[in-house]
């Protein structure tokens, strides 16, 4: 079985290379990741310069390509070029969270979602710090989720993936597996200005977390902070349904645009 593994933090990121390992153990891995970190830049795909790709070589890994491009575009050039018969896309280790409304500018989210697109199985994988470097206990769970996804995935509705957060903390403190939803994560965003040495004006995106008051250990902010290991199935279908209707009653099908 074809495994592709993919990422936003980079090839030779440790997160990918512990998830690529643990993949071995459930089929072939074919390792498609971006050359140079990637993280936060969402959905993008590369359309107006060229791809390039390095193969790379590493340990029980039936095939690596370091991509110049974004992580959506390396799903869809594995899945057209070096994985054909893939039946699974993991995205991950992240390093970080992948939280709430962060999944809309999650590059390892998105990798995942391309895979969903594409109609594979697919799974996203963070680690919920930027400090601890113990990615085991998350591949461990990616292995086991993954397991999970290929036996099951005739139970999956089409075009959905699984974001999955795993605590930073010892094992024995991980509570248990929680079924979440997405929470909103906001941020207290500010553009620090400055000055480069010709005098050019530049900003630096700065800012923090507005703590959410979250206590639902349903919603995956909460579960994460209480050391559950969060696992929120997503969709890409951003339609609102509730309020289609209210829309229709403002009367503006099939009238004439007003000049």
């Amino acid at each position: 079985m074809q495994i592709l593994v993919t990422n936003d933090d980079g090839i030779m990121a440790p997160g990918i290379q512990e998830l690529a390992q643990k993949m071995t153990s459930l089929g072939d891995v074919i390792m498609v990741a971006p050359s140079e970190e990637k993280s936060a830049i969402g959905h993008g795909i590369t359309m107006f310069e060229p791809i390039r790709v390095k193969k790379m070589s590493f340990p029980g890994i039936k095939e690596a390509w370091a991509v110049s491009g974004t992580p959506a575009d390396c799903v869809k050039l594995a899945i057209n070029e070096f994985c054909s018969d893939c039946k699974l896309v993991i995205s991950g280790i992240n390093q970080g969270p992948n939280l709430g409304t962060d999944v809309l500018y999650s590059g390892t989210v998105s990798a995942a979602i391309e895979g969903a697109i594409l109609g594979i199985p697919s799974l996203a994988v963070s680690l919920a710090s930027y400090e601890s470097c113990d990615f085991s206990l998350a591949g461990d769970m990616a292995l086991m989720l993954a397991r999970y996804m290929y036996e099951n995935q005739q139970s999956l509705p089409e075009r959905t993936l699984l974001n999955v957060n795993v605590p930073a903390v010892d094992k024995d403190k991980i509570r248990e597996v929680k079924i979440t939803k997405l929470g909103i994560r906001e941020y207290e965003n500010e553009f620090d200005k400055r000055v480069d040495p010709r005098g050019n004006i530049y900003y630096w995106l700065t800012g923090k977390v507005v703590p959410h008051g979250y206590e639902d250990i349903n919603i995956d902010i909460a579960a994460v902070e209480q050391n559950y290991i969060s696992v929120s199935p997503l969709h890409f279908d951003l339609t609102n349904y509730k309020i289609i209707e209210k829309v229709q009653e403002w009367g503006i099908e099939n009238k004439d645009i007003e000049r």
